[in-house]
């Protein structure tokens, strides 16, 4: 049970971090100035960050028109969430 517990902690931490990482992208964009590069953003999305990049999109309105961006985040939904489940089993 410990190993879900802190596998939980490391992508609630890493959905935080996108989270804002996608909001201060959004930021940024509305006022042209220095972006964070997409490649940062995906990879935090794809690394354990997902739910925080999925609700960012949602709820920023960020990257929403790029398939990519939903294609890299529900993959990472999918592994983290296979990742949760067998360390339960």
């Amino acid at each position: 049970m410990l190993p879900v517990i802190i596998a939980a902690m490391i992508f609630t931490l890493l959905s935080l971090i996108n989270f804002t990482l996608y909001g201060l992208d959004k930021y940024k964009a509305k006022r042209k100035l220095w972006r964070i590069p997409e490649k940062v953003l995906l990879g935090c999305s794809f690394l354990g960050g997902a739910i925080g990049g999925t609700v960012a999109m949602s709820l920023f309105r960020h990257k929403t028109k790029h398939w990519y961006f939903w294609a890299v985040n529900i993959i990472g939904l999918a592994w983290q969430a296979a990742l949760l489940i067998l360390l339960l089993i």
